[in-house]
C-alpha cells in the first residue's frame, strides 16, 4: 500500500474515491460540507430522508455528485464528537479499510484526519492509520496448499492536509507505515508452527533482515559458543531438544559508535512442551506463540530500520525449545548461569526466565543506556491483566515511565506492577543461590525478581506480554504486540 499526502480540496481531488466524514445530520466534516455544497445539497438530502444517519461504522457511497471531479463519495459515519475516543477511531479505520477493499477503487482519498478524537491530534490520527491499514493486510495461512496469492485492487491511499502540515503529516504515515509492517513480520512469525519457525529459522529470518537494511548487522552464537561463555542456564533449557539453540545479537547503528545503545531481549522459545514438568495437551499448540518476544524484537528492528532512526540498538534473541526427554533437564537440578550466580530449577515449565537470564548477563558487555526485556513469561500477568495491557516492571522508574508514556501514546499499552524486596524471598533456595519459581502468589512479580538479580548494574524493564502476544479461539493468531510499543519508545528516545 502506498501512502501520499495531498493539499488539494475535495471536489477538486482526482481519485476513484472520496472518503469525508460524516458526525449526524447536522455534523458535516468541513470536507463533506464542500461537498454538500458542490452538488447542491444532495449529501443533506440523503440525512434529511433518514438513508444515512452518521452512526459509528455506517458507510454508504454516492455516485456521480454534480462538480465534484471524483465519481464517486464513500460517507463514512463517525458517531458523536463528544464519544469518539481512541478506540472509536480504530474501529472506523477497520470498517473503512475493509469496504475499501472490497470495492473497485485503485486509489482513494481521505478527509477523514478533519474529525476529532479525544486526545488525539492530527500526526496520530494518521499515523494509527498508515499502522492498521499496514497491519491488515496480513493474511494468515501461507502454508495452506489452495492459498491464492490475490492482488489487491486498492493500492494508494491519499491523505489531504494543510500546506503546513504536509511535513509532518508524511513524517506520520512513515512511521505508521513502518510499525505497521513491523507489526506484520512479528506476527508471520509468531504464526508459523514449530515445525518451520524453529531457533535455526529465527536465525535465517534475522540475517534476511540484515540483508535488506545496511544498518543491521547480525551475529549468531552456537551452542558451543554459549557453553564457552558459560551459558548453563540457557543451555538447560535446550538439553532435551534435537533442534539447536541459537543466540542471536542484533546490531542497528543509526547514531554515533560511541552512543551507548538501548537493548532489548526478547525471549524466543519456538515450542514450550513445558520440559519434565509438561504442560496439559489442551491448547499446547499456542505454545509455538513463546516466541512472541523474540519476534517483537525484530519486527522493531524492521520498523526502526526503514525510519533510519538516528539511536544504537542491541537486539539479543535467546531462540530454543523446551522439550521432554532423556537428556532434558530434571526438576532438582541445579545449574550455573553466566553471571555465576546459581540456580536451583524447581520446575521446568518456567524455563522462559532460564534463558534470559544469560542473555540478560551477555548484553551488558554492549554497555546499554537500558535494558528491555519482552516475554510471554506468565500466565499469571493473564490472571492479573487479561489481554489488553501487557504486564510492566523495572529497577529504574525514569526508564518504566517512558515505556508506559510509549505505549499510550501508540495506544499499546502496558501497566505496571509492582517489584519489591518482600517477593525476592519467594525465590529463596536451600540449595542454590535461587530457586526459578517462586510459588503461587505473585506469579509475575516473581518472575520479573528472578531477572531483577540479572540486571542490578543497568537501568531494566520488563514487558510480560503473555496476554497480549496472541489471540486464541476463532480468532486465533498472532497480535504483533508490543511492536508499536517498542517503537515508539525509541522514537521519543532518538529525539
Amino acid at each position: 500500500m502506498r501512502f501520499h499526502v495531498i493539499t488539494s480540496k475535495p471536489e477538486t481531488t482526482k481519485s476513484d474515491c472520496l472518503i469525508v466524514g460524516v458526525s449526524g445530520k447536522n455534523n458535516l466534516s468541513p470536507a463533506a460540507k464542500r461537498l454538500n455544497k458542490a452538488s447542491k445539497g444532495k449529501i443533506q438530502e440523503l440525512l434529511d430522508h433518514g438513508d444515512f444517519t452518521g452512526k459509528t461504522g455506517e458507510m454508504r457511497y454516492i455516485y456521480d455528485l454534480k462538480d465534484v471531479v471524483s465519481k464517486r463519495v464513500l460517507l463514512v459515519g463517525c458517531g458523536e464528537d463528544e464519544s469518539r475516543d481512541t478506540e472509536t477511531w480504530k474501529k472506523i479505520t477497520n470498517n473503512l479499510f475493509t469496504v475499501l477493499k472490497k470495492g473497485d477503487s485503485k486509489d482513494a482519498a481521505s478527509f477523514l484526519d478533519e474529525i476529532p478524537v479525544k486526545e488525539r491530534e492530527q500526526q496520530w490520527k494518521l499515523s494509527s492509520t498508515a499502522q492498521i491499514i499496514s497491519n491488515m493486510q496480513y493474511k494468515r495461512g501461507e502454508l495452506k496448499s489452495d492459498r491464492k496469492k490475490k492482488k489487491d485492487r486498492l493500492q494508494a491511499l491519499k491523505f489531504s492536509v494543510a500546506k503546513k502540515q504536509v511535513k509532518s503529516a508524511r513524517l506520520a504515515l512513515a512511521q505508521g507505515q513502518a510499525i505497521g509492517r513491523g507489526m506484520l513480520l512479528a506476527r508471520r512469525l509468531g504464526d508459523l508452527p514449530a515445525n518451520v519457525c524453529t531457533p535455526s529459522y529465527m536465525a535465517q529470518q534475522s540475517r534476511k533482515l540484515a540483508e535488506q537494511h545496511e544498518n543491521i548487522a547480525v551475529k549468531v552464537l552456537s551452542e558451543t559458543q554459549m557453553k564457552k561463555q558459560g551459558m548453563g542456564a540457557l543451555l538447560s533449557v535446550t538439553a532435551g531438544t534435537n533442534e539447536p539453540a541459537k543466540l542471536i545479537i542484533m546490531e542497528y547503528q543509526g547514531a554515533e559508535k560511541d552512543k551507548k545503545p538501548v537493548a532489548l531481549v526478547g525471549k524466543g522459545v519456538t515450542f514450550d512442551s513445558g520440559g519434565i514438568s509438561l504442560k496439559p495437551g489442551a491448547a499446547m499448540d499456542e505454545m509455538k506463540y513463546d516466541m512472541c518476544g523474540a519476534a517483537s524484537v525484530l519486527g522493531t528492528f524492521s520498523a526502526i530500520a526503514e525510519l533510519k532512526l538516528p539511536i544504537n540498538v542491541i537486539g539479543v534473541i535467546p531462540a530454543t525449545e523446551n522439550m521432554p526427554s532423556g537428556h532434558a533437564t530434571k526438576p532438582g537440578d541445579i545449574v550455573k548461569s553466566m553471571s555465576g550466580k546459581t540456580i536451583e530449577i524447581l520446575n521446568t515449565d518456567a524455563e522462559g526466565r532460564l534463558i534470559l537470564c544469560d542473555a540478560l548477563t551477555y548484553v551488558q558487555k554492549y554497555k546499554p543506556e537500558a535494558v528491555i526485556d519482552i516475554a510471554t513469561l506468565t500466565g499469571a500477568v493473564i490472571i492479573a491483566l487479561g489481554n489488553h495491557n501487557s504486564g510492566l516492571l523495572g529497577n529504574d522508574e525514569e526508564l518504566v515511565q517512558a515505556v508506559l508514556s510509549a505505549g499510550k501514546a501508540i495506544d499499546d499499552k502496558a501497566w505496571q506492577l509492582p517489584l519489591g524486596e518482600k517477593y525476592q524471598h519467594q525465590l529463596d533456595s536451600n540449595f542454590a543461590d535461587m530457586a526459578n519459581i517462586g510459588g503461587r502468589e505473585a506469579g509475575t512479580i516473581t518472575a520479573a525478581c528472578f531477572l531483577s538479580r540479572f540486571t542490578e548494574d543497568v537501568p531494566w524493564a520488563h514487558l510480560d506480554i503473555a496476554g497480549t502476544a496472541w489471540n486464541s479461539g476463532k480468532l486465533k493468531g498472532a497480535t504483533g504486540r508490543p511492536v508499536p510499543l517498542l517503537t515508539q519508545f525509541l522514537i521519543n528516545r532518538s529525539l
